[in-house]
């Protein structure tokens, strides 16, 4: 045996545990001594059955990612699986933990899956790009029904071990003991084999299933690998398993070598990069029970039900009494709505509104462990609010503003201690965005950080450490990004052909889509304040001021970029922005022109990676990949295209050094080009080493 596998004899029945922590995945070494296991065990006279199981915490809880970037190396998953299928004694599967992609299509394989209360299993090779590739398609159908295994392989939707015992996918379901209890099982099917690939193909309602592919393309944006999954799927109802199980695998095969996938599988490490950083500041956490939330407004109300449901007790203080009222009502609405979508009992629902407490007095936050100030968004107001607090709150406890502009050092400034302020950069809606930036101030210590870090933890988010800078990451990134499609409206674009350019590249919506639902009156006020500092030399373009002063402040007043009707549709072709955009060419005697889709995309691309860059060279974030992860969760960046930084590395450094000259070129005067070498340079020495 390899030292991934350990074997033992227990009452006649061979162990076969694999032990490659922490999550025991399927890499080549577990493959290699799984089947060495297998085979011997079949040619073992004195043994009558066998249990595969994990060692720790799970079983397999997925397969070595890192594999996927090069040529997999034998043995491959479907021969381990078809040793299993072919051996001629039984072979049952404890789970425990997760069994996720590999780990649940080798299960599949075994003839019984004996699985511990709690369990997760899924397959979810369609966030990375693929598709199952060892059987998942094929034999999941068999056992659970078409349409379930349809939603598992094309959403990558993981159920625990209850729903898959009521889908037939476990045989038994067990509290505790799960060792003994599949030994036991193991024993009562000696001499039986039970292959799912001898069950009846599942029966195909054609009109139930062209409902559920339309539903489960959209959800997947229609990508090739949702497409490519629902074909395999709907092949286990058609074809031999053994035609099926060879076209999944060259699919698979074909997949994983693809662009799309290389960019998911660099977001998906550069996700789990964030978490390591976190892990290295070693300083202990407060402990936090408590949390006061300032501001009762929609970002408020969103940072409470993220405390409420991460199981905090959480005061509520709004010295408006109408604002209070309304945040209250607006997190009791929350929670009916998520009981009425079944998304909640209301055992829960009530567990968490009976930690809600709502207050207008200071003195009712004296004692919290943490207070996380979103009032608005202006400095002279926040240093007012953290002067009351620095008054009234316990000097022990952690204090947090969640500015997503301001600078966090003067916001620290009216404290007797900054060391104890850091900034928690949450995004709308924030009980439902994953992201969380955590800023460092000058002064935040790393006691305070460690405590934030674990705050973010607990309520579930990916949390990207930044120091202080103006717009931390993704807003500064983000300005730049909506600065160069300003332009382009002076250059001769109009909103919506910048809009449906950057949509078709793959973005969630066009940057004036966005600014309209967010309100132009933000990001018009955060320009307002800094008139005294803008170089007038510099390249600035008042079209969004001139709608603001029109009072098309977006969405909410029917008017923005585009007009909205009752109903909320929108009018693309509104006649005053196209007039207010004309004019300001005109004004600033530009010759309006053409823009192809092409220079759209390519002129956001680089404007977001030179921003990237300089904030890399500032030391504003410590990894390259923080930004992509910054705006893949927080900023409708397309995760299937990896990220900007991802997308620039994939091309020539002299070529994107050309680009970045053109960018500067018909950007004008203000703009700071970046020089991107040192990044080009670590990303060879990298794979050089890889």
């Amino acid at each position: 045996m390899t030292s991934k596998i350990i074997v033992n004899i227990i009452d006649q029945v061979t162990v076969i545990e694999i032990n490659n922590p922490p999550i025991n995945a399927g890499s080549t070494e577990v493959r290699a001594g799984l089947l060495e296991a297998i085979r011997n065990f079949d040619a073992d006279q004195n043994s009558s059955a066998a249990v595969i199981v994990g060692s720790g915490s799970t079983f397999i809880a997925g397969s070595d990612i890192k594999e996927f970037s090069a040529p997999l190396q034998e043995p491959q998953l479907p021969t381990v699986i078809a040793a299993i299928e072919n051996c001629t004694k039984p072979i049952v599967c404890a789970l425990h933990g997760s069994a996720l992609g590999g780990g649940f299509e080798l299960s599949l394989g075994c003839d019984a899956r004996i699985a511990l209360a709690g369990t997760q299993l899924g397959l979810p090779e369609v966030t990375l790009g693929i598709i199952p590739g060892a059987g998942g398609t094929q034999r999941l159908p068999r056992i659970a029904g078409l349409i379930p295994a349809l939603e598992m392989v094309c959403t990558g939707k993981r159920i625990d071990a209850q729903v898959a015992l009521s889908l037939g996918i476990v045989d038994k379901l067990v509290e505790q003991n799960l060792l003994e209890e599949s030994i036991k099982y193991a024993k009562s099917l000696v001499s039986v084999k039970r292959r799912i690939r001898d069950l009846q193909a599942p029966v195909l309602d054609q009109a139930l299933f062209d409902q559920q592919k339309a539903k489960f393309l959209k959800l997947g944006k229609n990508r090739p690998a949702v497409q490519k999954a629902i074909e395999s799927v709907l092949n286990a109802t058609q074809i031999s398993i053994d035609e099926g199980l060879k076209i999944e695998r060259a699919v698979f095969q074909e997949l994983r070598v693809s662009e799309e996938a290389a960019a998911l599988r660099y977001q998906f490490f550069s996700e789990r990069k964030v978490f390591k950083q976190i892990s290295e500041i070693k300083e202990v956490p407060k402990s936090i029970k408590t949390v006061a939330v300032i501001g009762s407004g929609t970002m408020g109300s969103g940072i409470a039900i993220a405390s409420l449901n991460a199981g905090y007790e959480v005061i509520l203080l709004d010295q408006n009494p109408k604002a209070l009222d309304a945040g209250g009502v607006r997190i009791e609405d929350h929670y009916n709505k998520q009981v009425q979508a079944k998304k909640l009992d209301e055992l829960k629902k009530t567990s968490a509104l009976s930690r809600l407490h709502l207050t207008s007095k200071w003195i009712d936050i004296a004692q919290v462990d943490l207070v996380v100030e979103a009032v608005f968004e202006d400095l002279e107001v926040k240093q007012e609010v953290f002067k009351q607090i620095d008054l009234i709150v316990n000097p022990n406890a952690v204090l947090a503003s969640n500015t997503s502009y301001l600078d966090l050092d003067q916001i620290a400034s009216v404290l007797k201690s900054p060391s104890r302020l850091l900034g928690l950069h949450f995004f709308s809606p924030a009980n439902v965005m994953k992201l969380l930036e955590v800023i460092r101030a000058r002064q935040t210590s790393n006691h305070a950080l460690a405590s934030g870090l674990a705050y973010a933890k607990k309520l579930g988010k990916l949390p990207v450490i930044a120091n202080n800078s103006f717009g931390f990451v993704g807003n500064r990134i983000y300005a730049a990004y909506r600065k160069q499609c300003e332009f382009m409206l002076e250059e001769g674009a109009l909103p919506r052909q910048i809009d449906k350019a950057l949509e078709d590249f793959g973005f969630a919506m066009g940057p004036f889509q966005v600014a309209d639902m967010s309100g132009l009156d933000i990001a018009w006020r955060m320009r307002q304040s800094q008139v005294s500092q803008r170089n007038p030399a510099h390249r600035y373009v008042h079209i969004p001021d001139h709608l603001c002063e029109a009072g098309r402040l977006g969405k909410k007043t029917g008017a923005g970029y585009y007009t909205y009707s009752n109903d909320g549709a929108i009018n693309h072709e509104d006649p005053l922005v196209i007039n207010v955009i004309e004019q300001a060419s005109l004004h600033k005697g530009i010759t309006r022109r053409a823009l192809s889709t092409e220079e759209i995309q390519k002129r956001v691309l680089l404007a977001m990676f030179n921003e990237a860059v300089l904030l890399l060279s500032e030391k504003v974030v410590s990894e390259p990949s923080d930004c992509d992860v910054v705006l893949v969760n927080g900023y409708g960046f397309p995760r299937w295209r990896g990220g900007v930084i991802f997308w620039a590395l994939q091309q020539a450094i002299q070529s994107v050094q050309k680009d970045l000259d053109w960018l500067a070129d018909v950007s004008g005067p203000g703009f700071v080009r970046s020089n991107p070498e040192f990044l080009f340079e670590s990303s060879n020495q990298s794979n050089n080493r890889g």
